[in-house]
Parts: structure tokens; sequence; C-alpha cells
């Protein structure tokens, strides 16, 4: 499983720096999260992301990776990694967008695949810095069941120039 966790960080670096002469954000999260199956358990979700808008013209998309820490019992740790796309809007300080993609999910019992989907909105509060709300959910495909996954967060954006 260590292999694939690197393999998995290696392509992430590497389609990163293929396209570094474009913008990046960073930032970190933090919010609620509920995972559910035969018991609901809610807890905080805490962790840093990454972003590279790859449309140059009026950077619409981009791809994103994060790490996020739960709560939940066993405290699950997932690597999310996302398609972002912002629907173009009249206000410049404000840029909604929907998301979706694959995570991994880390936590006893072994690693587990998982469907992420959600959207947003990035309101900008100073040049470059922005503060989301977004919303997160999917299933996860934990060994023998099926988990559901839900998060509503907020945190810190920074747009490097």
């Amino acid at each position: 499983m260590t292999k694939i966790f690197f393999l998995f960080f290696a392509i992430s670096l590497f389609a990163i720096s293929a396209y570094s002469q474009n913008r990046f954000v960073v930032g970190g999260r933090l919010g609620l999260s509920v995972a559910g199956g035969v018991e609901t358990s809610p807890g905080f979700q805490i962790g840093p992301m990454g972003e590279y808008y790859f449309n140059t013209q009026n950077y619409r998309m981009a791809v994103g990776t994060e790490i996020n820490i739960n709560t939940q019992s066993g405290t699950p740790v997932e690597w999310a990694n996302y398609f972002k796309y912002f629907i173009e809007i009249n206000k410049p300080d404000m840029k909604p967008y929907i998301d979706a993609g694959l995570s991994l999910w880390f936590y006893p019992g072994g690693p587990s695949l998982a469907l992420g989907f959600g959207g947003g909105i990035n309101f900008l509060v100073a040049p470059n810095i922005y503060i989301p709300a977004d919303i997160q959910l999917g299933p996860v495909f934990a060994t023998g069941t099926s988990v559901f996954y839900f998060a509503i967060t907020t945190g810190i954006r920074y747009e490097i120039p």
C-alpha cells in the first residue's frame, strides 16, 4: 500500500510541476464531517490543500489535491484529488464552483477508494486571499460495506500570483 501512496503522490507532483508557469492556490480547510454507514459518526475535519489553475485565459478550471484529517472513530485520513470548474458570474469578489474526483481513505482496516462530488463559493476578502464555503459528499467503498461521507467546510485560500 505504501508503494501505491508514493506512486499516487509522485504522479500528482509531476502533473503540477509540468505546468508550473501558471497559477497555484494553497491553503487549508476546517469544518464538520459526517460518515454514515450502519452508524452515523460526526466529527471535525482539518487539512492542507493545493490547486493548479490550468485554463490560463480566465482561470475557469483547476485540479487540486488535499489531505484531510477527520476526528471520527479511527481518525480516518482522506487524500482527495479533484477537478474543479468555476462558474462565471458578474461578481468579481465571488467565485462559485462545482467539483468531482477520487480520493483514498486511510483508516484502521485498510485504505478505501471514494468518489467525491460537491461545490461551493470562494469569497474574495483581500488581494489573492479567499474564504471558501464548501460542501462535499460521496460514497466511500470500505471493505465489505459502503459508507456515505458528507462535509461542510470553510478555510482560507491564497492564490499565488
